[in-house]
């Protein structure tokens, strides 16, 4: 019967839990890279709104014919505050997968020098089975 078993050792639990953690942690980088390129897109459309804002309450102020801009004001400013509570929804996330990729990187790294230190792990080079 040559079937495949998973051992039941503390060895195979860490080489389990380091599989899974070499799976996880790119994963948590690329999240990490795109959370990180949305808050600056937050940021700079944050941006736009309050120099559109200001350039509509200019051109208000200086119209000969009355024009109510201030409900087109009011919903560039309520468009604003959504996007900074996304931004600072954005910024929480990004923090914990901070928080997770170094908490992975450092149960990896106390894995593999427990590993070494048991002398269950010897690393091997690619070429050899």
């Amino acid at each position: 019967m040559a079937a495949l078993a998973v051992v039941e050792t503390p060895s195979g639990k860490d080489a389990i839990a380091e599989g899974l953690l070499d799976l996880l942690k790119p994963a948590v980088q690329q999240l990490d890279l795109h959370v990180h390129s949305v808050r600056e897109s937050q940021v700079e459309l944050r941006e736009h709104i309050d120099n559109l804002a200001t350039e509509l309450c200019r051109i208000n102020e200086h119209q000969k014919v009355v024009l109510d801009l201030d409900p087109y004001v009011k919903k560039l400013l309520n468009a604003r505050r959504r996007v900074v509570l996304v931004n600072n929804i954005l910024q929480n996330a990004q923090e914990r997968l901070r928080r997770l990729n170094h908490n992975v990187a450092k149960e990896t790294a106390r894995r593999k020098t427990m590993l070494e230190t048991s002398g269950a792990f010897t690393p091997r080079s690619p070429s050899k089975p």
